[in-house]
């Protein structure tokens, strides 16, 4: 057996024994950063060690800040896990080392991101003619969609923006909603549209934009306008009015919708669920996460863009030694260029579920937020503070925020489950982010159990 290939079975077996220790792993990181980083040394190491070794050591001393983000009762954030397709395309992916950049490093990789794509559009109800880019995440595909956008109502007005920047462009309006993510303002950041000269339209109870008030705020600029809802609130999985702001926008004389749909747009994917996102194949570009609901692991966002040229213009570059082709060229339709071929794992996740498979995974999810919540709500001393349409629960302890993050932190030092905090309405909150593939009514009924053992262990001082 030669260097690479002990290597590579090394690192699968500790691979293997971590996947199959999640069920019953410490769920949260048992050590910080800091605390890792003092057991190495502060210069590089004179000489190298067996590759092998590197593995045994690798895995040794990071294994105690290895949060068990895979397992089935992580509900931190909306990251999911891998599925064993997923984990294996990846590890041939690493094996095959594409650079999905140009047609001409990989055909492979060119194929592989076009099918998976048109695969994404067909599960998500969008164009089957848009199209599609796979950045690192939604956050980056918000940038993107926004870009195309930005070059679209630009144009219309006479104006080549990748050509002449936005020093004396006409003045593009963005309006987006109250409780937009953090993400989108970044997202306007990067594109020299800024965070605090936006229109912000004013959200009910559960962080949906007032359909009349957008309409309003769409109205007031005559000008461009980029107009961005959110489809998947972070906090309580509500869904911005889509079709009532389509119209705001059809009605308008230059204006782009987005859709930052990070999770909530797998709702599309379920007959019960996909009236949360009527109107959204009207928009004109949409960026959700595959790395969340689909379980690709990370790194593969989506992107999709209803106009293919301005899509195009706000991303491509040229240069002579790229040799562009007549086929798809990945690296026009995303921000980055040398990356990995995320097409590959794309393809095996949606491969591996079909239609039918992810349906029912994210109906799972959402039918264990809705079993959490009910038994949680039927509990004294605890609120659940959001309508549960999907797979977001928001609880509060006692009226309290002190009590509420002492029983965070109760739970996280449990290690049973993991889920974070969050302020809703001013008001401390637990988010709990039902996401995970793997998990069953035993990890949900498990983990308010644990939940319920922590709130009753907390006492405050008076």
């Amino acid at each position: 057996m030669d260097e690479r290939e002990r290597t590579m079975r090394r690192a699968a077996e500790i691979g293997f024994e971590y996947l199959e220790s999640l069920e019953d792993r410490h769920v949260g990181a048992r050590a910080d950063a800091n605390a890792l980083q003092a057991s190495h040394p502060a210069a590089v190491p004179e000489s190298g060690l067996d590759p092998t070794d590197v593995i045994d050591e690798l895995a040794e001393r990071f294994d105690p800040g290895i949060v068990a983000v895979p397992g089935p009762r992580y509900f931190g954030f909306v990251v999911g896990g891998a599925l064993p397709a997923a984990i294996a395309a990846d590890w041939l992916t690493g094996a095959w080392g594409q650079n999905a950049a140009l047609h001409a490093l990989s055909p492979a990789a060119a194929a592989a991101e076009e099918v998976a794509g048109r695969w994404m559009l067909d599960l998500l109800g969008l164009p089957a003619t848009a199209s599609v880019g796979l950045p690192t995440g939604a956050g980056l595909g918000n940038t993107v969609g926004l870009a195309a956008g930005r070059h679209a109502v630009l144009a219309r007005a006479g104006w080549d923006v990748e050509a002449g920047g936005l020093y004396g462009a006409p003045e593009i309006g963005v309006v987006i909603g109250a409780d937009a993510h953090a993400t989108l303002l970044t997202a306007l950041q990067y594109l020299g549209l800024g965070r605090d000269r936006v229109i912000k339209v004013p959200v009910d109870d559960q962080g949906r934009m007032l359909a009349d008030e957008a309409r309003v705020a769409i109205g007031k600029h005559p000008g461009p306008l980029l107009v961005a809802i959110q489809a998947g609130n972070v906090n309580t999985g509500a869904f911005d009015p889509a079709a009532e702001i389509a119209d705001a926008v059809d009605a308008h004389p230059n204006a782009w919708m987005h859709v930052d749909g990070a999770f909530g747009l797998w709702a599309a994917t379920s007959p019960d669920l996909r009236h949360l996102v009527g109107g959204v194949d009207r928009a004109d570009s949409w960026s959700p996460d595959a790395h969340k609901w689909l379980h690709v692991g990370y790194d593969c966002g989506f992107v999709a863009v209803r106009d293919p040229d301005a899509h195009r213009a706000s991303m491509a570059t040229s240069a002579a030694y790229l040799m562009r082709s007549e086929q798809r060229e990945n690296w026009e339709y995303v921000l980055d260029s040398s990356r990995r071929a995320r097409g590959f794992v794309l393809y095996a996740a949606i491969r591996s579920l079909g239609r039918e498979g992810v349906r029912a995974l994210v109906e799972r999810c959402c039918a264990l937020a809705s079993r959490i919540a009910d038994r949680l709500r039927s509990a004294d001393g605890i609120e659940v503070l959001n309508d549960v349409v999907l797979n977001q629960v928001l609880v509060r302890f006692g009226d309290s925020d002190e009590r509420t993050r002492a029983v965070i932190e109760a739970i996280q030092a449990d290690g049973t489950a993991w889920m974070g905090g969050t302020s809703w309405q001013g008001r401390a909150a637990m988010r709990i982010s039902v996401s995970n593939w793997s998990t069953t009514e035993a990890d949900a009924d498990r983990t308010v159990e644990a939940i319920l053992r922590c709130a009753a262990g907390v006492s405050l001082p008076a």
